[in-house]
C-alpha cells in the first residue's frame, strides 16, 4: 500500500496542510492581476462660511465711559458765629430731611445780643445829644462874640476920646488908664470867646468819631443778633446735626451740615486717550490762558448722560459738562471729568428713577460733537491691525488698516477701507489669504454697529 511508503508517511501530513494555502495564494495573485483601478473624481475647493457686513459711512458720535459717585453741587456747614444756648430747633431738623431755602433751622438765645444793641443805641443817642448841644453852644458863643466885639468897639472909641481930652487937659490920666483897662478886658473876653469857637470843631470831630465807633459797634451788635438765627441758604437735605435744644453752642462749632439738592455732580474718571478723542477736530485754544476754562464748555461742546446700573432699577439723567479736574490720577492715568445734573430731586419718577443722592455710584457717558462721514468696524474684526475682506471672487483678502482711534466696541478707520466692501466679522481658523469663502450677510450686526457709532445704541 502507498501508506507503507516511508516518504509518503513522513511528508503526507505537511502536503495536506500546504496544498490549500498554495491554492489561496495563486487565487489572490490572479485577482490582483485582473482587478481594475478605482475611478478618480476631479479635486474641488470647498468654501468656508463667514459672516460679513457691508462697510458703510456713519455720522460718528464720539463717546467715552467713566464711573464715579454722585456728590452735591454744594455742601454747606452751618457754623455758630456767636455762642449761646440753643432755644429753638426746626421740627424736621434731622439727618435725611429736606428743608426749603430760608427756613429757620435753629436759633441761639438772642437776649445778650439784644441788650448789646440797646446799649449801643443809647450811646449813639447820647453822642447825638452832645452834638446838638455843641451846635447850640457854638451859636451862643458866636452871638456873645458879636456882642463883645460891639462893646469893645465902643470902649475903644471912648478911649480915643479920653486920650484927646487928656491932651486938652480936660480929663486926668487916671480916667484914660481906666478906659484903657476896660478896653483890654473887652479884648480878653472877645479872645476867650474866639478860643471857645476854635475848639468847637475839634470837639465836634471827637463826637463824630465816637458816633462812627458807636455805629460800627451797633452794626456788629445787630449782625451778632442776626447770627443767632441759622437759616437754610438753599433747598437742602440735612446730612448731619451736631446739636440739640437747650445745649450750649460755642462759637465756631459746626452745628448743621446740609447738601444742596439743586445740583448733583459726578466726577467720572476717563482715560486721557479717550478724552482726547472726544475733542473737536481742528479745535484751537485761545491765547488768553486766564479765560480758557470759562470758555472750555463751549469749545469742547461736550454733553453727558448719567446712568444708574448694577441694581434692579435702571435710570438715567441728562447732564451737562461742567469742568475738568485739576489733576490726573497717577495710578490709573485718568482725568476727572465733572458733569452736573440739575434739579435731580425734581426728576424723580416713581418706580423707575430715584433721586440722584450723595455717594450713588453711577456711569457717565460723555459725548462729543458728531463727525459725519466716518468708517467704523467692530473691534472684534481686527486681527493685529489687519482685517479680513471678501473680494469680488469671494476670496479672502487680508488687509492692513490705519486706525484713527478706538471706542469701547468699535474702531474708527482713518484709511484702508472703502464704502461697500465686505468685511468679515467672524473668526476664520485658519485664515489663509486667497481662500474661498461663502459670505453670509449679518444685517443685525451691521445695524448694531451703526447704532453704537451714531450714539443710539448701548456702549459696551
Amino acid at each position: 500500500m502507498l501508506t507503507d511508503n516511508p516518504f509518503i508517511r513522513n511528508h503526507g501530513r505537511k502536503l495536506v496542510f500546504f496544498a490549500p494555502v498554495a491554492v489561496g495564494v495563486v487565487v489572490l495573485l490572479l485577482a490582483a492581476l485582473i482587478r481594475q483601478p478605482p475611478a478618480q473624481s476631479p479635486a474641488t475647493e470647498r468654501p468656508v462660511s463667514a459672516r460679513v457686513i457691508t462697510v458703510q459711512e456713519v455720522s460718528l458720535m464720539p463717546r467715552a465711559i467713566g464711573y464715579g459717585s454722585a456728590m452735591p453741587g454744594r455742601i454747606w456747614e452751618g457754623v455758630a458765629e456767636v455762642g449761646g444756648k440753643i432755644v429753638e430747633i426746626h421740627p424736621q431738623l434731622q439727618e435725611g430731611a429736606i428743608i426749603g431755602k430760608g427756613e429757620v433751622l435753629l436759633r441761639i438765645d438772642p437776649t445778650d445780643y439784644r441788650l448789646a444793641v440797646s446799649r449801643t443805641e443809647a450811646d449813639i443817642q447820647s453822642a447825638t445829644a452832645k452834638l446838638a448841644e455843641l451846635s447850640a453852644r457854638e451859636k451862643n458863643t458866636e452871638a456873645s462874640l458879636k456882642i463883645e466885639q460891639r462893646s469893645l468897639k465902643l470902649s475903644s472909641n471912648d478911649l480915643d476920646r479920653k486920650r484927646t481930652l487928656f491932651t486938652q487937659g480936660t480929663v486926668s490920666q487916671a480916667a484914660v488908664d481906666q478906659e484903657e483897662r476896660k478896653v483890654l478886658t473887652g479884648q480878653q473876653s472877645a479872645q476867650s470867646l474866639k478860643n471857645t469857637l476854635n475848639l468847637i470843631p475839634a470837639e465836634r470831630d471827637v463826637l463824630i468819631a465816637q458816633m462812627e465807633q458807636y455805629q460800627t459797634r451797633l452794626d456788629a451788635a445787630r449782625l451778632d443778633l442776626e447770627r443767632t438765627t441759622l437759616t437754610a441758604p438753599f433747598d437742602c437735605r440735612i446730612a448731619q446735626v451736631n446739636v440739640q435744644e437747650t445745649q450750649y453752642a460755642g462759637q465756631g462749632k459746626v452745628l448743621v451740615v446740609a447738601d444742596d439738592i439743586g445740583t448733583s455732580e459726578v466726577t467720572a474718571q476717563i482715560p486721557i486717550g479717550r478724552l482726547i478723542n472726544l475733542m473737536p477736530l481742528g479745535m484751537t485754544i485761545p491765547d488768553e490762558a486766564a479765560g480758557v476754562m470759562g470758555k472750555l464748555r463751549n469749545l469742547l461742546g461736550f454733553s453727558a448722560i448719567v446712568r444708574l446700573r448694577g441694581s434692579a432699577v435702571k435710570a438715567q439723567w441728562q447732564a451737562r459738562f461742567s469742568r475738568i479736574s485739576h489733576t490726573i490720577d497717577p495710578q490709573t492715568r485718568t482725568a476727572g471729568v465733572i458733569v452736573a445734573v440739575d434739579d435731580p430731586y425734581h426728576q424723580v419718577v416713581s418706580g423707575s428713577r430715584p433721586p440722584l443722592t450723595k455717594n450713588m455710584f453711577v456711569e457717565v457717558e460723555l459725548r462729543g460733537i458728531p463727525r459725519p462721514g466716518q468708517i467704523v468696524v467692530p473691534r472684534s474684526s481686527l486681527h493685529g491691525g489687519k482685517v479680513y475682506i471678501i473680494n469680488d471672487d469671494n476670496r479672502l483678502e487680508i488687509r492692513d488698516l490705519e486706525i484713527a482711534f478706538e471706542q469701547t466696541n468699535f474702531s474708527v478707520i482713518a484709511s484702508g477701507l472703502k464704502v461697500g466692501e465686505k468685511l468679515v466679522i467672524s473668526d476664520l481658523v485658519p485664515a489663509i489669504d486667497g481662500m474661498l469663502l461663502a459670505p453670509v450677510l449679518d444685517l443685525r450686526a451691521a445695524e448694531d454697529l451703526a447704532a453704537s457709532a451714531e450714539g443710539s445704541g448701548p456702549v459696551r
